[in-house]
C-alpha cells in the first residue's frame, strides 16, 4: 500500500520533497495556506499530485502516514500539535531525502557564517572534481536532487529550524560555526533552548563522523563541555595553536589532519577580514579530511568570489565606500561588519528586532560609528541603547530615504554599513529585498 506523504508548504523544499516522494510511489498531496505560484501549480499538476492552497484542510491532512513541513512554519503551531497528538510524524525535507541517498552528508550549521562557510565548501569540493550538491536552506532542493542527480558527496546549509526537523539523519561531518543568541523569540527567549537546537547537528554521530567546532565560540565550547558527543571532534582557531583541525600562526593558516599538514598564507584568501578566516578554516578541514588535494584547496580558498548581501562592496562615490551587509541580520553578524573597517562608518540599522542585547556592539559603536540612520517602523531600542554613544541617529522608513540621509551624512573616507542587525519583515519581503533596494538606490545616488 502506497504510504501518504502530506507537504506542508509550496516552497522549493516542498515541492523538491513532492518531487522524490512521488518518484518513490507515494500518496502525496501539498498544502500551502498562501499562494501557490503558477510555475509550481503547473509542476505539480505535471507530477499528478494533488494539492491546495490558502488553507490546510485537516481532512486531508491528519490522514497521512507522514508529514514533511517547511522550516518556516513554527512546531508549536496548532495543526502541528494537532498531527504530533495524534502520532503522525511531522519532519522536514532533509530528513525525507537523506533516508534515499548513499552520498556523504557535510551539513553546516551556526548562527553566523554558515551561508558563506557553505558556499565555500562547496566551492573547493567541485573545483576538486567531485561530484558534489549543494543544498539545504541554500540552493536547489536537496530532494529534488537526491530524486534527478546522482551525487556522491552533499553540502548542506542547516538552519537551526531544519535541525529542529531532523530525528534520525546521521551527518558525516557536522560543522558548527558558533552560537551567539538568535531567533529567540522562536526559543521561548531561552538561549539554552537555541543552543540544544544547534547541537542537534551531532545527533546521531558515532566515532566515524566528525564534529567540526569553533573552539574560540565561548558558547559552543561550553555546550560541548556538557553535551554527550560521539563523534571525533575537531577544533578551529585563530587564537589558539591546536593539535588537530586548522588555526592561525603568524600569517598563516595551518590545516592539520590525520597528521597531513598544509599551510596557506591568509593573505592568499578571496575573502578577507576575521571573520572569513574563520569561515575559510571551516571549509578547509572537510576537503581536507575527503583527500582533497592541497593545492585544489589553495585554488579554491584565492578564487571563491564573496556572498551577495554579506559585507558586499557596492560601489563608492566621492570617496564614501558604501557596503551592502544586509544578511547581519542578528548583533553578532553586525559586531563582525563593525570591527571589520576602521574608518568612520555612517551605519544603517534596525528593522524587527528579535530580542536583542546591543552590549556587544556598544564599545565598537563608540570607538567607530559617527552617525546611525535608523531603517524600520520602530527605532526606539536603537535610539535607546546607543542614544548616548553615538552624536546623531535619524529615522527613516523607505530605503530611498535611508540611502540619501546616509549620502548626506557621510564625508570622503567615510563608509555607508547597511548591517541592520534586525530582520527585514517590517519593510521588506527579506534580507534579499532590503540588500537589492539598498544597491539600486546606491547606484541611483
Amino acid at each position: 500500500m502506497q504510504p501518504r506523504i502530506v507537504i506542508l508548504g509550496a516552497g522549493e523544499s516542498g515541492i523538491g520533497t513532492a518531487v522524490l516522494a512521488k518518484k518513490l510511489g507515494a500518496d502525496v498531496f501539498v498544502s500551502d495556506s498562501g499562494t501557490v505560484k503558477p510555475a509550481v501549480a503547473a509542476e505539480l499538476n505535471a507530477l499528478g499530485v494533488a494539492w491546495e492552497q490558502g488553507a490546510h484542510t485537516e481532512a486531508l491532512i491528519l490522514n497521512a502516514d507522514e508529514v514533511v513541513k517547511s522550516p518556516g512554519i513554527p512546531d508549536n503551531a496548532p495543526l502541528i500539535l494537532r498531527l504530533r497528538f495524534n502520532g503522525i510524524p511531522v519532519i522536514n525535507e532533509i530528513e525525507y531525502a537523506a533516508r534515499h541517498t548513499k552520498a556523504k552528508l557535510i551539513g553546516i550549521t551556526g548562527t553566523n557564517g554558515k551561508t558563506t562557510t557553505t558556499l565555500l565548501t562547496y566551492h573547493i569540493f567541485k573545483n576538486a572534481g567531485y561530484k558534489v550538491g549543494l543544498g539545504g536552506n541554500i540552493g536547489k532542493s536537496f530532494a529534488r536532487q537526491v530524486a534527478e542527480q546522482d551525487f556522491d558527496y552533499y553540502i548542506l546549509e542547516i538552519s537551526s529550524f531544519q535541525l529542529d526537523g531532523m530525528f534520525n539523519t546521521r551527518l558525516d561531518v557536522g560543522v558548527l560555526t558558533n552560537i551567539t543568541p538568535d531567533h529567540l523569540d522562536r526559543y521561548d527567549y531561552q538561549l539554552e533552548n537555541y543552543v540544544a537546537s544547534k547541537l542537534r547537528i551531532a545527533q546521531n554521530m558515532g566515532p566515524e563522523q566528525v564534529l567540526l567546532y569553533c573552539a574560540d565560540d565561548p558558547i559552543t565550547t561550553q555546550a560541548l563541555e556538557g553535551a554527550s558527543i560521539k563523534a571525533r571532534k575537531i577544533a578551529f582557531s585563530l587564537n589558539q595553536k591546536l593539535e588537530e583541525g586548522a588555526w592561525k600562526e603568524d600569517k598563516n593558516m595551518i590545516i592539520s589532519i590525520n597528521q597531513d599538514t598544509m599551510t596557506v598564507p591568509f593573505d592568499e584568501l578571496s575573502l578577507k577580514g576575521r571573520h572569513n578566516a574563520y569561515n575559510a578554516m571551516a571549509a578547509s578541514v572537510p576537503a581536507k579530511l575527503y583527500d582533497i588535494r592541497k593545492e585544489a584547496i589553495r585554488d579554491s580558498l584565492s578564487s571563491f568570489e564573496q556572498v551577495e548581501h554579506r559585507l558586499e562592496a557596492v560601489a563608492t562615490i566621492k570617496g564614501v565606500e558604501y557596503i551592502n551587509d544586509s544578511k547581519a541580520t542578528n548583533v553578532n553578524s553586525t559586531w563582525y561588519a563593525l570591527e571589520s573597517f576602521n574608518s568612520p562608518i555612517v551605519w544603517i540599522a534596525g528593522g524587527v528586532d528579535k530580542g536583542n542585547d546591543y552590549e556587544a556592539l556598544k564599545e565598537l559603536v563608540k570607538e567607530r560609528v559617527k552617525a546611525i540612520v535608523c531603517l524600520g517602523t520602530d527605532n526606539r531600542r536603537i535610539h535607546e541603547e546607543f542614544g548616548a554613544l553615538v552624536p546623531v541617529i535619524v529615522n527613516t522608513t523607505s530605503m530611498e530615504e535611508c540611502v540619501k540621509m546616509s549620502h548626506h551624512l557621510a564625508v570622503k573616507g567615510d563608509i555607508v554599513l547597511l548591517s541592520p542587525a534586525c530582520a527585514s519583515f517590517d519593510l521588506f519581503d527579506n534580507y534579499e529585498d532590503r540588500g537589492r533596494q539598498f544597491k539600486k538606490h546606491v547606484k541611483a545616488l
